[in-house]
């Protein structure tokens, strides 16, 4: 039936999942599960219904766990067994699914023409109130299994086949997360048979690495000289038996030692999550049609059932990744579910004993990202879901507060910010802008939901004033990293909060701009991630030309050095030869990192100037930026609908089936028509 979905406790599969990918990396033939806490998914639940029923109707409910179906009417109750068909009726009936399983989180799915579980029924967990059950769109259907995401798949075959360094090298025409698959027809020729008999006992084909006994390695590499690296390359596999597939993981360039290229079959099956493409950018400037190109396929390869930062070294869920992959996805995805998941993921349970991913900064994203979500999308069934995980998590953080009230990180808590140089003695000025802005997100969520707090917004001014008296440079014009150390080093990173998050006054931020922000004495940002925040603020001050150009010359050069994703860190002063490398790692450097997808959101946000004027998308205002381009096409995606913009030089055109636009042009404003 239609609205029919595995259901389960809410939060419990994104628990599971998250735990699964969390535990998925792999590094040079071992594993290193995230080092963080890691939530459990509940063992046992009870899912619940109550039915009035006309006449009599059947059911039947099928589950992962060992159980039974309570049915319980007026005068009596009974028990039935997972996969038996059940009637039941007329009148009032209620129905109890009491499920437990200890491999993964219960769930069922209840399949009947009356008698079906949607989102109408509710969960517990034998300790707390009922709640509404969790669902996902993509678990409808009763053979499915709900512990086992399905991945839609595709095969690529590669572009360039070489014979070098004694083996063969296979290049495919972009990175993919896929598993490589190869058939060794030295097994099956004549011709070649006696070759790799003697292969085997010379056991020629050992891997460098030394774990293989004969027959093929495989060696997977972002970049070409990972692969052909067999002491440094990140993966390395031999293929299965029977399925002749290596582990899905990121490849750009697979090698194949001491073969030739007669000798193999090299495949690759791209494995992905469908997100339907919404959005599209064509202009007259190739260069920045190649960046949103690049940033789309960086960013689908790093959405799957969560936001992942990288598809090739962490692969875990971050939370400050996460926060700037919202902002992507509203104008790229538009997938609100990746979003709710993503945030259940990171959040957990209660009771909070470390910060999420033990990053102090990543716990204050989430209190931000939940906010974002809201303003896009307009749920506040999520909303309400996680209201009581934001609160504990301030009083989590009103803990940790010092003899100023600013928020300081305990022993093993990381300090993050940005890779950077910058004084963290003490209370950090860039974690109290984060702080100040995430008790507006909680008077904000608060009101939206009925719940007028005002000491949320007592305590944002209160710390506000104190960040003002402690951290406030008058001479130097900026904000300082920290007061205690007494070394009063400004760097950017406070400065750009400051007026991203509406802190600083309009006299402050006009210092800001000229003392910090347009200072090169002042180390410029080397990350694509705070480069987003440095960019969106300074589009919000209106430097869309110097923005625009940061575009082209920092992507740009990415895609220069030969770049088909984007990278998790780029210095265009590093020399080639280090290029791939971080952490004193020779190929550390993750080549596809979410983080830098951000072009996307800047130029549909800023230069397609489409800005969303209420909650949900339900409003809307068009103010392109005609001025930077001879033509441009788009299309991007506005709730349920769509707006599509044209731009010859001469003529602008906007289509849009959505309801509540604005255009505005040259200060005029004019209301759109539905027209697609």
């Amino acid at each position: 039936m239609e609205n029919t979905f595995w259901i389960w406790y809410p939060g419990d599969f994104e628990l599971y999942h998250a735990m699964k990918q969390n535990f998925s990396r792999v590094e040079r033939g071992f594993g290193w599960p995230a080092f963080w806490k890691s939530e459990g998914f509940r063992n046992r639940v009870a899912l619940r219904r109550v039915y009035e029923l006309e006449q009599e109707t059947s059911f039947t409910v099928f589950s992962n766990a060992v159980g039974h179906v309570l049915v319980t009417w007026e005068n009596g109750e009974k028990k039935y067994p997972f996969g038996k068909k059940i009637t039941a009726g007329p009148g009032k009936v209620r129905i109890s699914i009491h499920a437990g399983c200890v491999e993964a989180f219960p769930c069922a799915y209840v399949q009947g023409e009356v008698i079906h579980s949607d989102k109408t029924w509710t969960a517990e967990d034998y300790s707390q109130p009922a709640v509404p059950v969790g669902v996902c769109k993509y678990f409808t259907k009763p053979e499915q299994n709900p512990t086992v995401w399905e991945y839609t798949e595709k095969e690529c075959r590669p572009v360039k086949i070489t014979e070098v360094n004694g083996g063969v090298l296979a290049e495919f025409e972009t990175e993919l997360t896929a598993a490589v698959y190869v058939n060794d027809k030295r097994k099956e020729t004549g011709d070649n048979q006696e070759r790799y008999i003697a292969a085997e006992e010379n056991n020629v084909g050992k891997s460098a690495a030394g774990n293989a006994e004969c027959g093929l390695e495989v060696y997977c590499g972002e970049s070409e000289d990972e692969a052909l690296d067999l002491e440094h390359c990140y993966y390395s596999w031999q293929p299965d038996p029977v399925t002749k597939r290596c582990p899905c993981c990121a490849v750009r360039f697979a090698f194949i030692p001491d073969c030739k290229a007669e000798d193999v079959e090299i495949t690759v099956f791209y494995q992905y999550v469908d997100f339907p493409k919404r959005a599209s950018f064509k202009s007259n400037d190739e260069k920045l049609n190649k960046i949103w190109d690049v940033a789309e396929h960086t960013f689908r390869l790093c959405s799957g059932i969560f936001f992942l930062d990288g598809v090739k070294r962490d692969k875990w869920i971050w939370s400050g990744d996460a926060y700037q992959s919202f902002f992507v996805n509203q104008y790229l995805l538009a997938d609100p579910d990746i979003d709710q998941r993503t945030l259940l993921a990171l959040r957990g349970n209660d009771p909070m004993t470390r910060h999420i991913n033990t990053i102090m900064d990543y716990s204050l994203f989430w209190i931000l990202g939940v906010l974002y979500h809201y303003e896009v999308y307009g749920n506040l069934e999520f909303v309400r879901q996680v209201y009581p995980k934001m609160c504990s998590l301030m009083e989590f953080c009103e803990e940790q507060l010092d003899e100023n009230g600013f928020l300081v990180g305990r022993e093993n808590d990381w300090i993050y910010i940005d890779w950077a140089d910058m004084d963290k003695t003490g209370a950090l000025c860039a974690e109290q802008m984060l702080f100040a802005a995430c008790w507006q997100a909680m008077a904000k969520v608060s009101d939206a939901l009925g719940e007028k707090n005002p000491e949320y917004t007592e305590k944002y001014e209160k710390l506000i004033s104190q960040i003002r008296k402690f951290y406030w440079d008058q001479e130097k014009g900026a904000f300082i990293d920290s007061f205690e150390s007494g070394k009063r080093n400004v760097t950017r990173h406070a400065n750009i909060f400051a007026i991203l998050f509406h802190i600083a006054t309009a006299e402050e931020q006009e210092k800001i701009l000229e003392n910090v922000i347009k200072n090169d004495a002042i180390p410029a940002i080397t990350t694509p991630y705070f480069n987003f925040f440095e960019l969106d603020m300074l589009c919000q001050t209106g430097n869309l030309e110097f923005v625009l150009n940061k575009m082209r010359s920092y992507w740009g050069g990415m895609l220069e050095r030969g770049a088909v994703t984007f990278w998790e860190e780029f210095d265009p002063k590093a020399p080639m030869e280090e290029q791939y490398d971080m952490y004193g790692d020779r190929f550390g450097k993750s080549l596809c990192h979410a983080w830098a997808a951000s072009p996307i959101y800047f130029l549909a946000k800023y230069f397609m100037g489409l800005k969303f004027t209420a909650v949900g998308g339900k409003a809307f205002e068009l103010e392109p930026h005609t001025e930077f381009f001879d033509s441009f096409d788009c299309t991007l995606p506005v709730a349920d609908g769509q707006v599509h913009l044209t731009w010859d030089g001469k003529d602008l055109k906007v289509e849009t089936n959505a309801e509540g636009g604005v255009l505005k042009v040259n200060g005029e404003c004019r209301k759109l028509e539905t027209s697609l």
